[in-house]
């Protein structure tokens, strides 16, 4: 059977070859144009981008609905989403980069050494001011970041002296040192 205007939606809908030629050889051009419109930026996909919107003609005939709209409609429509799709495609492509592509910068040593030296001088001038009972107490709390009652326990500190000992050395600390401003 020859496919024409009246008959290639009928000849799509079983599976006939020549209803699905009929769409290629009319609507191509219209079809192409669309899609030509949204992936102006990468005409090597436009063709793949063409067989996806045949192919989607092909396998959903079933929702083309004359009453709704003419086929033409319904087919720029299918040409419209699947080019949209392909565009999401090409940019998941563009967005994606592979590990073996991303150079990780190592780290440099001596410059993280120079800082934790510099930190170190830096945190045994502000507990100077600190008894050594306290000074080791505020190492163990707020740099080895060890339980309050842990470190109290381990200095032979009951756990309401931790606390007052934790208020008192933090206020001695400010009034050595002064308050700093928070930004």
């Amino acid at each position: 059977m020859k496919a024409n205007e009246d008959n290639f939606v009928d000849l799509i809908r079983k599976r006939r070859e020549e209803g699905i030629l009929y769409v290629i050889e009319t609507y191509g051009g219209l079809l192409k144009s669309i899609v030509g419109k949204r992936l102006f930026a990468s005409p090597d996909r436009i063709e793949e981008c063409m067989n996806d919107i045949f192919l989607g003609i092909w396998q959903n005939i079933g929702s083309f609905d004359p009453d709704r709209g003419s086929f033409v409609n319904w087919a720029a429509g299918v040409a419209r989403l699947e080019a949209i799709d392909t565009l999401r495609k090409i940019q998941r492509e563009h967005n994606t980069v592979s590990l073996e592509d991303m150079e990780i910068p190592e780290e440099d040593k001596t410059l993280l050494a120079l800082t934790e030296q510099e930190l170190s001088k830096e945190t045994e001038e502000i507990l100077s001011c600190l008894s050594p009972k306290d000074q080791e107490l505020f190492r163990r709390i707020f740099l080895e970041e060890e339980e309050p009652e842990a470190a109290g326990s381990r200095l032979g500190i009951s756990r309401d002296n931790v606390y007052v000992r934790i208020f008192r050395g933090k206020k001695k600390i400010r009034s050595k040192f002064g308050e700093r401003k928070r930004a």
